[in-house]
């Protein structure tokens, strides 16, 4: 069996669902990056998942915002949906929002799900689950070899784009990073051969070891899916979203760093935190985030020093 990558470095960045007003956001970017977190995320969907009646901005508009008020952060999207856009345009929002932040974004991208109400919402008919990973699999074809080449030409079941041209060229060389969201053997597949970022949350379904021992198997089987295509693993960031289990990481500041901790031996180079406080909305996102500035310090500060 291969031996997945050690970690040499940890990275910390943070989430923000737009659900709040935008100079708030602004000043909340400002902050993470006053603080130290190595990059910025936003959610791409139509609506706020669960509860269409809490307030919600668009991610692109806001990322291209978000790209003037910072300076060194890393901007992304965590994740974009293929339910929105053309691949092509994919490319080209990508590429456009590379040259507006200096060479500082990430594309973050994943599959969503057939029960995504945003399917209704914006008219695109639910594709089954075999359907939509092979969608998939054809747009971050046509994205990578957009971002990578002048003009594309690419014939698929799903998509196709004849002669599309690409100037300027990207910031960011060979292209500005991709990073996958995955979790099933496909899109893992999808991942070794194209991401340099792969981003889990395992998910609420599995207890908390359950949790672990799904992101560990995972991070084995992206190493040795990777060899198998002849790419270098440690070429794959592995990074996760904390807040999408079991557990209670933001009990305190110790169980934080023990999550952190437990999560990095299990391949995890990279996590992301959401932030957003309870008085944003009238309904809460129901899931573990750090909700106040005085813990966002405390982390930023205290725990991830001890970290590094």
């Amino acid at each position: 069996m291969a031996e997945s990558p050690t970690p040499k470095g940890l990275k910390f960045g943070i989430f923000f669902p737009p659900i709040t007003s935008w100079p708030e956001l602004q000043k909340r970017a400002r902050l993470a990056e006053q603080l130290g977190f190595e990059s910025i995320w936003m959610g791409d969907k139509f609506a706020a998942p669960g509860d269409p009646d809490v307030p919600w901005l668009e991610c692109w508009a806001l990322l291209a915002g978000l790209a003037g008020c910072t300076e060194r952060a890393q901007i992304g999207t965590l994740v974009t949906s293929i339910i929105y856009r053309n691949p092509a345009m994919i490319a080209k929002q990508a590429l456009t929002l590379d040259h507006m932040s200096g060479g500082r974004f990430t594309l973050g991208m994943g599959v969503s799900s057939p029960e995504d109400s945003d399917h209704a919402m914006t008219g695109v008919v639910p594709w089954p689950n075999a359907e939509r990973v092979s969608r998939f699999g054809e747009v971050v074809t046509i994205v990578d070899q957009m971002l990578r080449n002048k003009v594309t030409t690419f014939q698929g079941d799903y998509y196709k784009v004849e002669g599309a041209v690409m100037l300027p060229s990207p910031i960011q060389k060979p292209r500005p990073p991709i990073l996958i969201a995955a979790e099933s053997p496909r899109m893992l597949k999808i991942t070794a051969a194209y991401a340099d970022n792969w981003n889990s949350l395992a998910g609420f379904r599995f207890s908390p070891q359950d949790a672990w021992q799904h992101v560990s198997d995972n991070n084995q089987r992206l190493t040795e899916m990777a060899l198998e295509l002849g790419r270098n693993p440690k070429q794959i960031t592995r990074s996760f979203c904390v807040g999408w289990t079991r557990d209670q990481p933001y009990q305190s500041l110790a169980a934080l760093q023990d999550f952190i901790g437990r999560y990095a031996e299990a391949g995890i180079q990279e996590f992301m935190f959401g932030y957003w406080l309870e008085e944003d909305e009238p309904r809460p996102v129901p899931m573990p985030h750090i909700n106040n500035r005085d813990t966002l310090e405390k982390i930023a500060l205290q725990v991830i020093p001890d970290l590094h």
